[in-house]
């Protein structure tokens, strides 16, 4: 089978079709974080739109899975390192060519970039032959690479590359320099006199003399002078510059697509290794989920928010992990407690890890089973927009309505707190006509809370109390766990508002 993409096996692998604008919900899972962290210091690849759209088929993701695994051998990673790195040298050669403007001068730069090339290339394919490939995409990237590297064109390529080096290495000339104008001509094999000179007056030598050797710049341009001269040597040996001619305006299109589109997609995997690297030596586990397009039973054990780990590992502060699952007809979480508890975090990290499995990574926590959806969509309280001349609660239910229409059965929906701006009873009818809506398409869904009365509708709901330290209700422990609602998560946010919480009273009573 003939090799099309290292991230989508089979001819449809259309890259057209990348994503190039991160989705809505990016900013509220603080997915956009997450993408801009790993994609740090690899804006060339322009990695973004590739992370931005996810696989749309199991296949995809167990194709990524395979490579990603391969890629976990540290002597692969180190080789497929090398290639990225050579070139990435060849593009720096062939920029710095494109800043030049003596036709020749450019010339020479381009041919280094070919000769990066070829070089690169055939080490890549005896790097591969050395290391045992299991995955699929990069045991056909490398037949790939065999057919490639023994076809008429490349190896015609590297012929009339070494020939031109070659070539260019027999030129030599002398200028003759007389007063305010200069002369060239060919080298005649005159006899270099300097040691001689330096020998003979080596024994009048007292103590340290000063040097008065000129210096040649090393400036990647040349000045005017530079130029003619060059100009001139190209005249003297005409056969060679013509032939230098002709190899720059037939190998203009040298680099291979698909080996510059490997090239590019690899770091998709590169990057996402390198980036989950540091929480693997803080500690922190990651699994390959499996991943269901029909079965919702799901499950993660002691996954964890990606963006806050990120930060609080660079402040030396411990990571708490979370487990949730979900069985039979169960779809829903609906997840209450305490301000400041870890219920948004709880919500974020469901969707980060149902995003990131699309995606084909390798997600956070010891093991899971995931969904894969073919929208995501999230609803987070958001500041009153004056242009749109609506109120919060109608701009609410706007958006509310706007998702409902969207969303199908493979669909999953995260709501973080709606329906806070009208009164009790009316956020409860809301929420549960809401909440209907979603079992109707049976949707996944985290909904966090605090009107408690949602989390017994039905068996479909799941109830998830984020816990504080018994021995002292001020104190969160950021564990989230499956257990009814207790009833106090409402009265607590009031007290919270009205500063009645026992922390609060008891400092106005010492006040």
């Amino acid at each position: 089978m003939t090799f099309h993409s290292i991230l989508v096996e089979g001819a449809e692998s259309d890259r057209t079709n990348e994503v190039l604008n991160a989705p809505e919900f990016f900013r509220d899972l603080n997915l956009d974080q997450i993408i801009d962290a790993i994609t740090i210091g690899k804006d060339e690849y322009n990695l973004k739109p590739i992370f931005c759209s996810p696989a749309k088929d199991l296949e995809t993701i167990r194709y990524r899975h395979a490579t990603m695994r391969d890629l976990e051998n540290k002597v692969l990673l180190e080789h497929v390192s090398s290639f990225s790195k050579q070139m990435r040298l060849m593009r720096e050669h062939l920029t710095q060519a494109s800043k030049l403007d003596h036709k020749y001068q450019k010339g020479r730069w381009f041919l280094d970039a070919v000769v990066l090339y070829c070089d690169t290339i055939n080490c890549l394919m005896d790097d591969l032959s050395d290391v045992s490939l299991q995955s699929r995409g990069l045991v056909l990237f490398r037949d790939y690479l065999v057919a490639y590297t023994a076809s008429a064109h490349f190896k015609a390529l590297q012929t009339e590359t070494r020939k031109l080096r070659a070539d260019l290495s027999t030129v030599k000339y002398c200028v003759l320099i007389k007063g305010g104008a200069f002369r060239v001509r060919k080298y005649q094999s005159e006899i270099d006199y300097s040691e001689n000179v330096e020998e003979a007056f080596a024994k009048f030598k007292q103590g340290a003399a000063k040097n008065h050797l000129a210096k040649f710049s090393n400036w990647s341009t040349m000045n005017h002078i530079e130029e003619k001269i060059l100009d001139f040597v190209a005249l003297l040996y005409p056969e060679i510059f013509d032939d230098f001619d002709r190899y720059i305006a037939q190998n203009g299109n040298y680099l291979d697509a698909t080996i510059g589109a490997f090239d590019r997609e690899i770091q998709f995997y590169i990057s996402y290794l390198d980036y989950i690297g540091s929480f693997k030596r803080a500690g922190l586990k990651f699994s390959y989920p499996i991943v269901s397009d029909t079965d919702k039973e799901i499950y993660s054990y002691e996954g964890f928010d990606l963006a806050l780990a990120y930060t609080l590992i660079g402040q030396k502060e411990s990571i708490v992990c979370n487990d949730f699952y979900l069985k039979d007809k169960e779809r829903i979480f609906v997840v209450s407690g305490p301000n400041q508890g870890g219920k948004t975090t709880f919500a974020r990290v469901f969707g980060q890890l149902h995003y990131l499995a699309s995606l084909g990574c390798p997600v956070p926590g010891r093991d899971a089973k995931l969904f894969l959806v073919d929208k995501l969509f999230t609803h987070f309280e958001k500041e009153e927009q004056m242009a749109n001349l609506r109120g919060k609660l109608e701009d609410e239910l706007v958006r509310i309505h706007g998702i409902l229409k969207q969303a199908t059965p493979r669909s999953i929906l995260i709501m973080n707190e709606i329906f806070t701006s009208t009164t009790l009873t009316d956020a409860i009818f809301l929420s549960t006509r809401v909440m209907k809506e979603v079992v109707e398409r049976d949707m996944l869904c985290v909904c966090v809370t605090f009107l408690e009365e949602i989390a017994s509708l039905g068996e479909t709901t799941v109830s998830m109390v984020s816990t504080i330290v018994p021995e002292n209700p001020a104190l969160r422990t950021f564990k989230v766990i499956r257990k009814p609602a207790d009833g106090l998560a409402y009265a607590i946010s009031i007290a919270e508002k009205y500063r009645l919480t026992y922390d609060c009273l008891k400092e106005r009573i010492q006040s």
